[in-house]
């Protein structure tokens, strides 16, 4: 039998936290990620060779490098007086010439290589019952195939305990395992070594232009046979007439911090095999799946019964019938790649979560902060998942170092700066080019992740440790900002993330996102400094210049505007992905159709007007932003499109095209604002309901505070809530225009009915 003739036959049960598919992978986009965090494998399922595509997380090419640009202290200020004067084209310019920082690109994050598994005398045309898959509950990727009477299973985990990839593979029948296990890898310098029972494969990180690599990083995986033998053979270990076979892939580099490249990749790697060798797969799994599955396990929803059927047909289909479960399996799997890609001790999840194939990858595989690294940490607090932020806090306050460098090198500023991109060295200056780079509010943007961690779980320890991030982002800007019409205070140079306006260029003075963003910081700061009881001068000056910020506005089309003035109806690109003016909409609250019906319709308009077709992270933002204006059918329209095969690759990645990570993460947290929103003390129950969702059940979404809910719906209309809070407190339940008040007491479920 050939691939997909099988279906009927093997007839496994179809679980709702399960992809599968009845061939192997053909392309990278089709293999299926395992991952502990730190650790990751494209796990692509074939049966004569089986590849496992690794990565891991520090192996960046280039070295430290202070990026910012020897004349940009000297340009500034003809930049900054080029744009007061309405000069755009000329201040743009002049950033590429004098700010920009040297190198114009960040380091790029990069791939170890893959490792191969060659089997003698399999036949792939030859197969049946041939079944992949990847069980999003256990961490489990198997594949299972029949020949000439034996039966194969291939099991793969990657063990956030023992931090090792594991690989067991197993035949029962008359057949044994014969072949090779070998390493291949992109890098430019690299060895390898092969033992009786291992293989090692190490080297040198690529430069970074004139950046010399400067990280050691070794890959060594320990051979384990049952009923045969394994012996070194060249570069690679051999096998023969085995019946199981156990590989344990162990992978590290120098990598300590930004600054530290003192590690020790060799030992980290050899006690990390001998730990794990002394255990079996079974119990390697074992602890995979319980340690996954304590996080894992929190939240559930379910939209109806799935269909079983591959899941790459799935989405096929999804362009013209609705598949409910296909919505909670797509929630489902941001969660997982988030668990498995930003652990507590790893690097924060970047452009493509830790899964790279590449040396060179598209934007560099890096930490794009004007949307892109914030969107995969959308979903972290309500998805109940608030440790996966570790990573991220870890990222800003190593940034907040780094970026006090540019702010006082660049502009003469006390605290800490960074701008649209930053990567495994936390480079912070302007680069990419002037519309891109030119954008000084990412490091503000980032702050706010960690004061909305403090919301959800309001420890005054950990909101003294943040506090000097906050302060130092403000200070930055309160040193910086420059006197716009009206005397308002506006940043520049800045632009609208990425968009072009109607003046042929990006660079501009105070754009509408930043002086959203702005406000949210200076508030959240204030109120920092104020629980703590510090600072009091500070909390006068940033309430002060947080009410003098440029308000948003409405233009003369009815749209919110994306710049100070009304330039949108002639910008060059009406359908541009960014919608950065509408991050008062979502992810903040500045923009409600409550409390700011005028600017909700606006931004009802701007949406409207941009259409919802982007790219996949624009067509998942479009999705919680139409979530905040409460219309579940539109949000659910634009979740379609998420979907279909234009935006999810048959592994179900996101599709920008090409892979990015933030459209998967985006979309999950988009899913659940559709369901539960939350305003100061009041709980949205289904805001944003589609009519194509009238039953379900959702379970474990956290929050602020925190409180945990879990919500049953019957016919569009909540039937139970079972609320749980860590503090006690006021909470109102509201579903449309009912609200319910709720007294909870801590740790104490209460139960309403509706």
């Amino acid at each position: 039998m050939g691939w997909g003739q099988n279906l009927v036959e093997t007839g496994s049960p179809m679980s709702a936290h399960v992809l599968h598919y009845d061939r192997p992978a053909r392309e990278w986009t089709e293999a299926l990620p395992v991952g502990n965090g730190r650790l990751g494998a494209m796990v692509f399922g074939g049966v004569d060779v089986e590849r496992l595509q690794l990565n891991e997380d520090t192996l960046w090419s280039g070295g430290p490098y202070d990026p910012v640009n020897p004349l940009a202290a000297e340009g500034l200020a003809e930049v900054r007086a080029l744009v007061a004067q309405g000069r755009y084209a000329e201040a743009e310019a002049r950033t590429d010439e004098t700010l920009m920082g040297v190198p114009v690109k960040q380091a790029p994050y990069s791939t170890v290589g893959s490792l191969l598994l060659e089997l003698d005398g399999v036949d792939p045309a030859a197969v049946s019952g041939y079944r992949r898959s990847l069980d999003l509950d256990t961490a489990e990727a198997v594949t299972t195939w029949t020949l000439d009477g034996s039966t194969y299973v291939r099991r793969v985990v990657a063990s956030p305990v023992d931090q090792v990839v594991a690989v067991h593979l197993a035949v029962t029948g008359p057949a044994t395992l014969t072949g090779r296990v070998r390493f291949t890898s992109p890098l430019q310098e690299t060895w390898t070594h092969a033992t009786d029972d291992e293989l090692v494969l190490g080297g040198r990180n690529d430069p970074h232009g004139d950046i010399p690599g400067a990280l050691s990083f070794e890959a060594r995986v320990r051979v384990l046979t049952a009923g045969g033998t394994a012996r070194g053979d060249g570069d690679a270990v051999a096998v023969e007439g085995a019946t199981a076979l156990t590989l344990l892939v162990a992978i590290a580099t120098s990598y300590v911090t930004f600054e530290d490249l003192s590690g020790h990749p060799s030992a980290t790697t050899t006690a990390q095999l001998a730990a794990a060798a002394r255990r079996g797969y079974d119990e390697i799994a074992s602890d995979t799946a319980r340690e996954h599955q304590a996080l894992f396990r929190r939240l559930d929803l379910d939209l109806g019964e799935a269909p079983d059927l591959p899941t790459d047909e799935r989405i096929r289909r999804a362009e013209t019938v609705d598949d409910p479960a296909l919505a909670a399996l797509y929630l489902q799997y941001g969660r997982y790649l988030l668990i498995s890609s930003s652990r507590p001790g790893s690097q924060p999840a970047n452009l493509q979560g830790i899964w790279n194939a590449e040396t060179d990858p598209p934007w560099g595989s890096k930490y794009t902060v004007n949307i892109n690294t914030e969107m995969n940490y959308w979903p972290a607090e309500p998805a109940a998942l608030p440790e996966l932020v570790e990573p991220l806090d870890r990222l800003v306050r190593e940034v907040a170092v780094s970026g006090a460098r540019t702010a006082q090198r660049m502009y003469g500023a006390r605290g800490w700066v960074c701008h649209h991109n930053t990567d495994g060295w936390r480079a912070t200056a302007p680069v990419d080019g002037a519309p891109w780079g030119m954008w000084p509010t990412g490091g503000a943007w980032l702050s706010l992740h960690l004061w909305e961690h403090y919301r959800y779980a309001p420890e005054e320890a950990y909101l003294a440790s943040i506090y000097p991030v906050l302060r130092g982002a403000c200070e930055f800007f309160l040193d910086t900002l420059v006197e716009g019409p009206g005397g308002t205070p506006v940043t520049s140079p800045s632009l609208s993330p990425e968009n072009i306006h109607p003046f042929g260029a990006a660079v501009v003075a105070g754009p509408t996102m930043d002086a959203q963003i702005l406000r949210d910081l200076f508030t959240a700061t204030a109120e920092a400094a104020r629980l703590l009881g510090r600072d009091a001068d500070l909390v006068e000056t940033l309430e002060a210049t947080a009410d003098r910020l440029p308000p948003s506005r409405v233009g003369a089309h009815g749209q919110l505007q994306e710049w100070l003035e009304d330039w949108d109806a002639d910008a060059p690109e009406q359908d541009h992905r960014h919608v950065s003016h509408l991050f008062g909409l979502y992810p903040s609250r500045q923009i409600s159709p409550d409390r700011t019906p005028e600017l909700a319709a606006a931004a009802r308009r701007t949406l409207e007007d941009r259409g919802d077709e982007s790219t996949g992270w624009a067509t998942a933002w479009r999705i919680a932003l139409w979530a905040r204006l409460r219309d579940g059918d539109r949000a659910h329209r634009v979740l379609r499109l998420l979907l279909d095969t234009s935006r999810t690759y048959p592994n179900m990645f996101d599709a920008h095209p090409p892979f990015q990570i933030d459209g998967n993460f985006g979309g999950a947290a988009a899913i659940l604002e559709m369901l539960v929103q939350h305003d100061g003390d009041e709980i949205h129950l289904l805001p944003a309901l589609p009519s194509a969702w009238p039953s379900g059940r959702l379970r474990g979404v956290r929050t602020p505070g925190p409180c945990s809910l879990d919500l049953t719906w019957a016919d569009g209309e909540p039937t139970e809530v079972r609320i749980t809070a860590e503090r006690g407190g006021e909470r109102v339940l509201r579903h449309g225009e009912s609200r319910v008040p709720v007294t909870l007491e801590p740790g104490v479920e209460a139960v309403v009915g509706f």
